[in-house]
């Protein structure tokens, strides 16, 4: 390039002065980025209008030209550290840097906080019951938004500061039941990470991205403009990509440069001031001044004294009057107005000036707002208009600097305040119509979380706050309490937004509520937004049910029960006030008051079907099965599709002993939805009831299968495994209960239940009692399902000859459980082989008595005494038989199918018993087969109840029927 180009370049850049910063940053892009005096973090400081965005544009330019760099530039429409990265990586690859992988992580961000969010929405329940037969409450897609907030906005110890706002202890407790929630929802634990902590998973890979980038170009150069406003967002992550490893190294030649009005925060950056080159700027001098106005053509002293006067030597003011080329003398003689108010006098073309003012008004523009604000005759200056000094372009988005649009602003307010108002609430209906088409692909649930939709619903609440600030208040109160349900930099914005249009419209106490604001996070804003008069009713109600939802994910339960009252209180037909106080009882503990308020939620909204599912779910829960089939049925009449209640009606026609219409059911949900993992599930349990077995266990591997697909917790495979021990296949419900336990983490790792199963898979293949004991002791600890953990141990125990353990855990259940009769065999049974002879006949008795519906005296002298007898004969003589044939029992009392009888009872034959002892076990079993045939009582249906007695007899027969068969036909039977 010759040096007359370069001559002719500088001319049409318009930049003069700056010569000491421009050489710092030429000389520093020469240097060796290892050296010990290369910068490569710069501070540009100082007041509004003192050049800094110009100076950036110029250094940005320098980067790109000579020293080859890719360069990025991110200004205040950043609102957080997810909010920069992204706005990085959309420059970095217009630049070719690529940031592909960084861009398939966020695309993958957004779509699964989506799906937290609004997962609920569309499917209130969960998948599957709970491992105690119940199903489990769903969880609304508001409150999930709640607990992504709670723990991702840094509510949560080592995840950010949340001060004073809840318990931090309480929080934590309550992480891990998060996690599990989202783990239930999404497709991995990955995507429960990415969802909670968005910056600590985005930030590696975005570094990653630019450590490749950095590998291609000489220099990466990052520009952060307006800082005063971004940097309480963005302070601490950038301190820690620049001099911290917490998410990754950072390149050696990436250049960050910060440019803002104050001093960087020594509370975050004190550690490292020393490591920051400061570039303080201060308005220009006399000299530098005249320098522009002569490149510019001004040369008049008159003229120059006015603008050097009126300017006060501000940069984007000389500019700026500069720009209008003043040459009569008449105009520079005249001492009043301002800078602004000179520079639209000196403007001859009455059209650029209505423009100029015209596009002040939005907070940005582009040439479809520009036209749409402008009037008609100057519709075709949008290029004159981009081209002035204080107006910065990016990307096809246009801004006024601050300091030319506050005059403009406040001319155009005090001269016409009538045509003020007509353009504000003009653009208001722009800004409205494009939030309103926007809706038309929405659905409502995913409003807030996009990016258009908010645009134009902050231009519009931002115009009609400027046209009529008090009456507009109200609403955009409420729309910073809606803020608080989507994260910090919505939040941000929107508090934002209040101060610029108090301050724009002139209005202080629209303003004073932006500034309250400021600077809180989300239970402070909430608290303040209660405290204060701003609110209407409506907002006030739903402020006190976002507060309550805060609350009530961090478990602090007597707090949201005071909010979600509070909303009732103001508002008796609030749904999300009973909704909430409904669940947050539920939550505490306290269910009949919940079922009183879920009766007042379908009061107010008797024609939602997911309400009238709810509350059957909690009627059925508690025992209340007419009640909970009532609002089933009306469920599905509201809502053919209503899957959950479909789902919820076949668990309890299974329970009413009515399997075939819970069939039915099951196969209406899965007509709805196909992949529905939860009604494959049912569906298997309904045949398992009708003795279809082969097809329940096809129906319970497609739960599996479909549950696998969707990426959610394996509960399903769990059941399957379940299942598979029910049929005594013990090597194959291992193989499901270990795919099921395989992710290192995640809910099945916190729950004890599938550790008991795995346990007694263990316990059934035999040989492994040590593994198993080990099994049931983890899922002790983990406290779930402990009296079937404990049930199970005493068995194990029993096989291990830990005699003392075993009854204890027996006893332990039978203290919580008196009549449990599988736990009162194994006690008789442990009291057997420790000689006390009563004591086991007493428990034995009582066990058929309780599973049979003998009488006592018939169950004792039938079945109890006779067994004990003949272990009381056989023991220890024929100790490993015996013990053989106990075990055999204890498994096959649990099992509903057993397709390998023969081989198992072999298998005791095997150990060459002696004859005494099989003639009298099978004696036994006679008379047993006599007692109950004499009670039986005729047969119930194949599909009849399923937990009386009489089941409980037709099952003895069935099973022990074939099992007398089995041992006639063996030699010496």
């Amino acid at each position: 390039m010759s040096r007359q180009e370069l001559v002719r370049r500088r001319r049409r850049s318009g930049f003069v002065g700056r010569r000491a910063e421009m050489d710092a940053f030429r000389e520093n892009l020469a240097r060796d980025p290892a050296a010990d005096d290369f910068r490569f973090l710069f501070h540009v400081r100082g007041n509004a209008g003192v050049g800094k965005t110009s100076l950036l544009r110029q250094w940005e330019e320098l980067a790109q030209s000579r020293g080859g760099a890719a360069t990025a530039y991110v200004d205040d429409t950043v609102h957080s550290p997810v909010e920069a990265m992204e706005a990085v990586a959309e420059r970095f690859g217009r630049q070719g840097a690529g940031f592909r992988r960084f861009a398939k992580q966020l695309e993958t961000y957004r779509q699964r906080l989506h799906e937290a969010q609004g997962a609920a929405g569309g499917q209130t329940g969960p998948e599957v019951p709970s491992p105690d037969g119940e199903l489990a409450p769903p969880s609304p897609s508001s409150t999930v938004a709640a607990q992504v907030g709670l723990v991702g906005l840094g509510m949560v110890p080592g995840l950010g500061a949340f001060v004073g706002a809840v318990d931090p202890q309480q929080v934590a407790q309550g992480a891990d039941r998060l996690r599990a929630a989202l783990g239930a929802r999404l497709r991995s634990q990955d995507d429960v990470r990415l969802v909670l902590d968005p910056v600590r998973t985005l930030t590696p890979v975005f570094l990653e991205e630019l450590a490749e980038a950095a590998r291609k170009r000489p220099w990466l150069v990052l520009f952060f403009d307006v800082y005063e406003r971004t940097g309480p967002a963005l302070d601490e992550w950038l301190r820690d990509i620049a001099f911290d490893e917490v998410h990754g190294e950072l390149p050696a030649n990436v250049q960050l440069v910060l440019s803002g009005q104050g001093r960087l925060d020594a509370r975050c950056w004190g550690d490292w001031l020393d490591l920051v080159a400061e570039v303080p700027l201060e308005v220009f001098t006399e000299e530098e001044a005249r320098a522009l106005l002569a490149l510019q053509g001004i040369a008049d002293e008159r003229v120059v004294e006015v603008v050097l006067r009126l300017s006060g030597g501000l940069p984007v003011l000389v500019h700026t009057l500069a720009q209008a080329r003043p040459g009569s003398a008449e105009a520079v003689d005249d001492p009043s107005g301002t800078a602004v108010e000179r520079f639209l006098k000196w403007e001859n073309d009455p059209a650029r000036r209505e423009a100029a003012l015209a596009c002040a008004l939005p907070l940005q523009f582009d040439e479809d707002v520009f036209r749409a604000v402008v009037p008609a005759e100057a519709a075709e200056e949008y290029g004159w208009v981009r081209r002035l000094a204080f107006v910065t372009d990016r990307g096809g988005r246009c801004r006024y600097h601050e300091v030319v649009r506050a005059p403009m602003l406040r001319h155009q307010r005090t001269t016409s305040p009538a045509r003020w108002r007509e353009a504000q609430e003009a653009l208001a209906a722009l800004f409205r119509a494009g939030r309103e088409r926007r809706e038309e692909v929405l659905a409502e649930d995913e409003r807030w979380g996009d990016a258009q939709w908010r645009e134009e619903r902050a231009g519009e609440t931002y115009h009609r706050l400027c046209a009529d600030p008090l009456r507009a208040l109200p609403d955009a109160l409420v729309e910073v309490a809606e803020a608080c349900e989507q994260g910090e930099g919505v939040l941000r914005r929107w508090v934002q937004l209040l101060v610029r249009a108090g301050e724009d419209g002139g209005e202080e106490e629209v303003a004073a509520w932006g500034w309250r604001l400021a600077g809180g996070d989300r239970a402070g804003v909430l608290d303040e937004l209660l405290a204060g008069r701003g609110l209407a009713p409506a907002g006030r109600v739903r402020a006190h049910c976002i507060c309550g939802l805060l609350h009530a994910r961090a478990e602090r339960y007597d707090e949201a029960l005071a909010d979600f009252r509070a909303a009732v209180a103001l508002d008796p037909g609030s749904v999300d006030g009973w909704e909430g106080l409904a669940r947050t009882l539920l939550d505490a503990g306290r269910t009949a008051e919940s079922l009183a308020a879920w009766d007042e939620v379908v009061r107010v909204a008797p024609q939602d079907a997911d309400h009238l599912t709810y509350r059957g779910w909690l009627r059925l829960r508690e025992g209340l099965r007419d009640e909970a089939l009532a609002d089933f049925d009306r469920a599905v009449e509201l809502d053919p599709r209503q899957d959950w209640a479909y789902v919820n009606r076949a668990f309890l026609m299974r329970e009413l002993g009515r399997a075939r219409e819970g069939l039915a059911d099951a196969d209406r949900a899965l007509a709805v939805d196909p992949g529905y993992p939860g009604a494959h599930m049912e569906r298997g349990r309904c045949l398992k009831d009708l003795d279809r077995w082969d097809e329940a266990e096809r129906a319970m591997r497609r739960a599996a299968d479909r549950e696998e697909e969707r990426a959610q917790v394996p509960w399903c495979r769990v059941y399957l495994a379940a299942l598979l021990l029910d049929y005594g296949r013990y090597a194959d419900a291992l193989t499901e209960i270990d795919r099921a336990l395989a992710p290192e983490e995640g809910e099945l790792r916190g729950a004890g239940w599938p550790y008991s199963l795995r346990a007694w898979a263990l316990y059934g293949i035999g040989g492994r009692e040590a593994e198993a004991l080990a099994e049931l002791n983890r899922s002790a600890e983990i406290g779930d399902w402990e009296v079937h953990t404990s049930a199970m141990r005493g068995w194990v125990a029993w096989q291990m000859d830990e005699l003392d353990l075993a009854e204890r855990e027996f006893t332990r259940v039978l203290e919580q459980e008196p009549d449990r009769p599988w736990c009162l065999g194994g006690r008789a049974v442990v009291r057997a082989y420790a000689g006390r002879h009563e004591d086991a006949t007493a428990d034995l008795t009582l066990a058929f008595v309780r599973h049979l519906g003998l009488s006592e005296a018939e169950a004792e002298e039938a079945i109890a005494r006779p067994v004990v007898e003949l272990l009381r004969e056989h023991l220890p003589a024929d100790r490993a038989a015996v013990t053989a044939a106990v075990r055999l029992v204890a498994l096959y009392t649990d099992q509903v199918r057993w397709p390998g009888r023969a081989g198992h009872v072999a298998s005791v034959l095997a150990l060459r018993p002696s004859p005494r002892l099989i003639v009298g076990g099978v004696g036994v079993l006679r008379r047993a087969v006599a007692a109950v045939e004499a009670v039986q009582g005729g047969e119930p249906a194949a599909d009849g109840p399923r937990r009386g007695v009489a089941w409980r007899r037709t099952w003895t027969l069935r099973a022990v029927g074939p099992l007398l068969r089995i041992l006639d036909r063996l030699p010496g039977g």
